[in-house]
């Protein structure tokens, strides 16, 4: 299912909200709610593996998020009916500075940040451009580290089996 297709009625309603809000023109609202939607689903389809971790993507990413939250039937309906996992998707707002301080390493803390990358990968194919820069950690390996979102888009859980 499109983005359009899960939000329904909302999603006109969502993109002219962060045109406004987040200042940006349409197509990049447009790809904002498509991320922030992905990152729902993937919460949703993933509970066990990905509940609870911390938010991966940038901040006008949660900013969609929050205005979906306020919408508080539709969130609702959104959450139980229209996701995967079908159930309601809490939000807690935590910094990176208190995060950090809860993780036993920083290892940890990156391994929660790239847990991500298989499940968005598997779900929605590869990361694009437009997409893969909302996304903290894809955004730091591609601007920062030279990957191309196409080895990032690759990228296996460390506990994945390996080919021979």
């Amino acid at each position: 299912m499109t983005e359009q297709q899960i939000l329904g009625d909302l999603y006109e309603e969502t993109v002219r909200y962060v045109r406004q809000h987040n200042q940006v023109d349409e197509p990049t609202a447009r790809v904002q709610v498509r991320e922030a939607v992905r990152y729902l689903t993937l919460v949703s389809a993933h509970r066990d593996e990905l509940s609870g971790l911390f938010l991966p993507v940038e901040q006008a990413i949660d900013e969609v998020w929050h205005y979906l939250i306020l919408q508080t039937r539709e969130y609702v309906d959104l959450c139980e009916n229209r996701l995967p996992g079908g159930y309601f998707i809490h939000h807690r707002s935590i910094s990176y500075d208190d995060y950090g301080q809860q993780q036993p390493s920083r290892e940890a803390m990156i391994e929660q940040f790239l847990r991500w990358i298989p499940f968005y990968s598997r779900r929605f194919g590869e990361f694009d451009a437009d997409g893969g820069r909302w996304w903290t950690m894809v955004r730091f390996l591609h601007e920062e580290m030279g990957y191309s979102l196409s080895e990032i888009s690759s990228l296996a859980p460390a506990d994945a089996p390996t080919g021979s």
